[in-house]
């Protein structure tokens, strides 16, 4: 709390933009230089912070992540902004013009729910993450819209709400604050657990809950809408969403886009024989569950029973997986892919595995590529046996 008020102030402020663009290997140097004219607690304060500010970029973009304020755990934890602007966009579309966002953390999706036009109550229990929120709406321009309040989650009123969002806290710890230490992957062990998140879910018109990706379907509520949610091929997070008149549905989206595949019920695709193509799909369509529709949509087959690889005759195109043309298949052997390799001329080699306990970093090492092409093997079973299948995406 006190290393924020002090970035707070006007020296702090001008801290932390004399020093944005400090690299790691001149930190000592720096603040050696910096703690002649400043308190060295400030000094040490501002280029934490613009450490902080450097990792976020990955997330929220340069000219966000230089003007907001950060905690370890903040970064880590925050939503990528591509997709809390989306899950923003949606609740709009819904109608929702008032939510109250409970375990708000360091107000990023705060921010992007303000920017949809969306007044929003951002609610933390943990004084300095509330007090980092806070900071952050007033550094966007976003104050007007926001308002941070320092609660338990499990004690705050929504009924005034038209929309509630939820990002329960996955890594320890318990009551509506931003936990540390490992993460938890029992839903009832988030905080707060699960069933007071749908509870509350179910009492406001619309809701919106983050989960963990890897939830098992099982556990989804019979009346949620379930999304998965990637970003450039990294899947994201679920989303358990409420009062969208589609109770039961799953839905895979991905980002940027967004393109949305939606669940039609589809028996499990049946297992051929290795086609010409082979077909990988979206991390958010496997785990919603949706490889189905996208062997529909491409006119395939899977692999192996088990595997989420689908492999077709003909090429067709689809946003929703990655397409490849198969060139050779042979069963598992180290020898006779460093020759064939080698004959290829292949330097810049990309491994895929499922189904395969090889890992692909040990694979690289032992076949040693070299040359000007590129091309990528899978490894993965077909039929039961170990089978590496090489190709070359579809341009």
């Amino acid at each position: 709390m006190n290393d924020l008020a002090l970035l707070l102030t006007p020296e702090g402020r001008a801290l932390l933009h004399e020093v944005r663009d400090t690299e790691p290997a001149r930190e000592l140097a720096v603040a050696t230089r910096l703690r002649r004219d400043h308190p060295a607690e400030l000094v040490s304060a501002a280029l934490g912070q613009a450490r902080l500010r450097q990792r976020a970029v990955a997330k929220f973009g340069p000219e966000d992540a230089g003007r907001m304020f950060f905690t370890p755990n903040g970064v880590e934890q925050s939503t990528r902004a591509s997709v809390a602007a989306y899950r923003a966009g949606r609740l709009k579309e819904l109608g929702v013009a008032c939510v109250a966002d409970l375990c708000c953390g360091i107000g990023g999706d705060a921010i992007a729910l303000a920017r949809a036009g969306i007044r929003v109550l951002a609610v933390d229990r943990d004084p300095l993450t509330a007090a980092v929120a806070r900071a952050n709406a007033e550094a966007l321009g976003l104050a007007g819209l926001i308002e941070v309040r320092e609660a338990d989650v499990t004690e705050v009123d929504t009924a005034g709400y038209d929309g509630v969002f939820v990002d329960p806290a996955r890594r320890g710890g318990r009551g509506g604050g931003r936990a540390t230490g490992g993460r938890v992957f029992d839903p009832e062990a988030y905080s707060p657990p699960l069933s007071w998140a749908v509870a509350t879910a179910l009492k406001a018109p619309r809701a919106a809950l983050k989960i963990a990706p890897g939830i098992p379907h099982e556990v989804v509520p019979a009346a949620a809408e379930a999304e998965w949610i990637s970003d450039g091929g990294d899947v994201k997070e679920a989303v358990l969403w409420f009062g969208t008149g589609a109770p039961g549905a799953v839905r895979a989206t991905l980002l940027p886009g967004p393109r949305t595949l939606l669940g039609r019920g589809l028996p499990d695709p049946a297992v051929r024989p290795v086609g010409r193509y082979l077909y990988e799909p979206d991390g958010a369509v496997i785990r919603a569950h949706l490889v189905a529709e996208v062997a529909e949509e491409v006119g395939g087959g899977l692999l192996d029973p088990t595997i989420a690889y689908v492999t077709t005759d003909e090429a067709r195109p689809t946003p929703y997986a990655t397409g490849y043309e198969i060139t050779d298949r042979l069963p598992f052997n180290v020898k006779k892919l460093k020759a064939l390799l080698r004959e290829r001329e292949v330097g810049t080699l990309t491994v895929k595995k499922r189904g395969s306990a090889v890992e692909p970093e040990e694979l690289r090492r032992k076949v040693r590529p070299r040359g000007p092409n590129a091309a990528t093997v899978f490894l993965t079973r077909v039929a039961g046996a170990p089978t590496m299948l090489i190709g070359r995406p579809l341009g």
